[in-house]
């Protein structure tokens, strides 16, 4: 594919593929999620605990915000847009956080037992969403870097958002889903950044390099991550984490 040092302006086909790819993954998150937090009354869903419910909160929020997001930059309210980014920004540090607990804590409660849902062992699959939050980190931060090109910073948030993809789509009632292995889902998730790269190929005949990059990125680092799972040195670090959520208050 060749790929183009863009201009930060904009397609006008923008305004509408942007809001209809965040309405798509509303409908990920929904039809995943319905039967175990939505349908289940969100604050009255049976979850383990309060920091998984701030978790889901928070996540939840996000998806909300770039809905709002990229509907205020159709309708031209840049300045609305610009004030809720740093609200945004705020969001997205409590969400790696609220990510990292959870994943610890969720760690914690499968202490001795063999696989999770997955099929990994506990200790193998706590890499998941740590590096989910990895991607999501540095890409949220690199389009906050990027706040003042909006194709670039439009494009990390998108793909960063891919990255929180997989929990919601592993959880679809779908038997090819839920009798494969969770790479299966992974897979699945990947189809945002096919749209991505349809919609740069649609509008520009070229591929931005941002899509290139950060979605060349988000792949390697969940290609190589459940081999480095199921390394000694991982082992030990999950361990360590484990032992130290154990001796936690709660």
């Amino acid at each position: 594919m060749a790929t183009k040092v863009f201009e930060p302006q904009e397609s006008r086909l923008d305004k509408y593929f942007f809001p209809a790819i965040a309405l798509l993954i509303l409908a990920t998150v929904l039809w995943g999620f319905a039967r175990t937090y939505f349908l289940a009354g969100v604050f009255k869903a049976p979850l383990p605990n309060v920091l998984i419910h701030l978790h889901g909160a928070a996540f939840s929020s996000w998806v909300l915000l770039l809905i709002t997001q990229t509907s205020l930059v159709a309708a031209n309210r840049v300045e609305v847009h610009r004030k809720l980014g740093l609200v945004g920004f705020v969001l997205a540090c409590l969400m790696v956080l609220l990510g990292v607990l959870a994943s610890t804590d969720l760690l914690r409660r499968e202490f001795g037992q063999p696989t999770d849902a997955s099929g990994l062992d506990p200790k193998t699959f706590y890499i998941i969403p740590l590096t989910d939050m990895l991607i999501f980190g540095i890409l949220v931060f690199l389009a906050f870097r990027a706040r003042s090109n909006p194709p670039a910073h439009k494009r990390f948030l998108l793909i960063a958002t891919t990255a929180l993809m997989i929990a919601a789509v592993a959880r679809w009632p779908i038997g090819f889903i839920q009798n494969n292995p969770f790479w299966v889902a992974q897979l699945c998730t990947y189809g945002f950044l096919l749209l991505l790269v349809a919609h740069d190929l649609w509008t520009t005949r070229t591929v931005h390099r941002v899509t290139i990059w950060a979605s060349a990125f988000l792949i390697v680092v969940q290609q190589v991550r459940v081999p480095l799972g199921h390394t000694d040195a991982w082992h030990c670090f999950a361990t360590w984490a484990q032992n130290l959520a154990r001796r936690m208050p709660g």
